[in-house]
């Protein structure tokens, strides 16, 4: 089991960024010595004055109250590009520490937490899931992804760890699924995270299941979307290894980050539920409508201040650039952070490189002609992903570049601001934004 089952791929030594707006462009930095100058500069928005002037139209053009980005090379401390205050009308300003809703930033984090088992020899990359969670031994797929539940298939092979690590496992995901599927996502609970106590036009407000053990069980009762194995789609499968974590490891979910992820790396600004005496550090989360941010999450009332129903591996943490920072330079330092050792190097190394199945492909989805690690892409040598919300966040080894873009409005697609940010380091870097090709 564990790390025998596999080589570990060679990474390419590719330099430049292809294709991702939710990696920060840490991969252009690559053999270039003024990247180190400009990130060790005094006054950083001066060091980067097209990406601080990005900032600056978004914030002063009243299009978001804040911005942040964070910088860091090799194992530097962190340097930050902050603008505007936690809130439209706030007084105070937005930093390195302030809080932000990560959403999907967390998956990369749960999928190191899954390396953490193969490590430790309690799971293995290529073990049918049915193993840990028996629930999963027979499941069935949709003749069509929009079809009714009862016509489907025998599954042709069973789901394995590294199929729910890339997104290949078949799993629906509740932002994806379209009719009975859907419904049916919705009656059981099978969420896929929160977003505010207030309604918004557009999202349901949907009740979760009560616990990881039963929003599995629920997960499990439900037709695949797709075979296991085949096909790229975006799903609930990282949420689903918090449950193979809590069954290996006989901890909470929850619990076990915090005792081997967050306090290790000195997370001391990540939380599942933000605490009452950390609300003035939290930001307020808006919605776009018609152009027009329009308060969706105000972190006075937020929902991320109640204790949420579970703990989901895919959406579910409130953290601080500075903090998210601290997972990067671990995974920079292949596992070891301010000379401790957090996680294995091969279990970082195997994380972060190319995990696809080599049954699956990727074409016809918007990751088409990239690879897949533990919960992240891999573009070269960069690793990382987004949030809904508009952040992003990637690690690169061959440079070592830790770079982070932190915002709060829904949905991320409203403003054009990861392409522009990227194009924004490319000019000052006095590189061709071509490099940084977003189709």
């Amino acid at each position: 089991m564990a790390f025998r089952e596999f080589q570990t791929p060679q990474l390419s030594r590719r330099g430049l960024l292809r294709g991702s707006a939710y990696l920060a462009a840490g991969g252009v930095l690559a053999g270039m010595p003024l990247g180190r100058d400009l990130l060790r500069a005094h006054d950083v928005g001066a060091a980067w004055p097209n990406v601080a002037e990005r900032i600056g139209h978004y914030v002063n053009g009243g299009k978001v109250p804040n911005m942040v980005a964070s910088f860091g090379w090799g194992h530097d401390d962190p340097h930050a590009v902050a603008r505007g205050t936690l809130k439209f009308g706030g007084a105070a300003s937005a930093g390195i520490d302030s809080l932000y809703r990560i959403y999907s930033m967390t998956k990369p984090i749960t999928g190191m937490a899954t390396m953490m088992l193969v490590e430790d020899g309690k799971i293995g990359i290529d073990q049918p899931l049915a193993e840990i969670l028996p629930a999963f031994a027979e499941m069935r797929v949709l003749k069509r992804a929009d079809g009714p539940l009862d016509d489907t298939v025998p599954a042709e092979r069973p789901i394995t760890i590294r199929q729910l690590l890339t997104h290949t496992s078949g799993l629906g995901y509740d932002i994806v699924n379209k009719g009975p599927l859907l419904d049916a996502y919705r009656r059981n609970g099978i969420t896929s995270g929160q977003v505010s106590r207030l309604p918004i036009p557009g999202i349901a407000q949907v009740p979760s299941a009560p616990s990881l053990e039963a929003w599995a069980d629920r997960l499990a009762a439900l037709p695949l979307l797709l075979q296991p194995g085949t096909k790229w789609s975006y799903s609930a499968s990282i949420d689903l290894l918090g449950r193979v974590i809590e069954a290996a490891s006989g901890q909470d979910f929850a619990q076990f980050m915090q005792e081997r992820m967050f306090d290790p790396c000195g997370m001391d600004s990540t939380y599942w539920q933000v605490p009452e005496s950390e609300v003035g550090r939290l930001t307020d989360n808006y919605g776009i409508l018609a152009g027009m941010p329009l308060p969706m999450d105000p972190a006075g009332s937020s929902i991320f201040l109640d204790r949420p129903p579970l703990a989901w591996g895919g959406s579910g943490l409130v953290s601080s650039p500075r903090d998210y920072d601290r997972f990067l330079k671990m995974l920079l330092g292949f596992g070891k952070i301010d000379g401790k050792r957090v996680m294995g190097e091969a279990a970082v190394r195997i994380g972060t490189s190319n995990l696809l199945p080599e049954t699956a492909t990727m074409e016809g989805t918007w990751v088409a002609g990239q690879q897949f690690g533990a919960g992240g892409r891999v573009v070269g040598q960069t690793y990382g992903w987004g949030g809904a919300a508009g952040t992003l966040a990637s690690v690169d080894f061959g440079s070592g570049l830790r770079a982070g873009l932190f915002v709060q409005y829904m949905p991320s697609e409203s403003y054009p601001i990861r392409d522009e940010f990227l194009a924004a380091l490319a000019k000052d870097l006095g590189v061709n934004e071509k490099a940084f090709s977003l189709g």
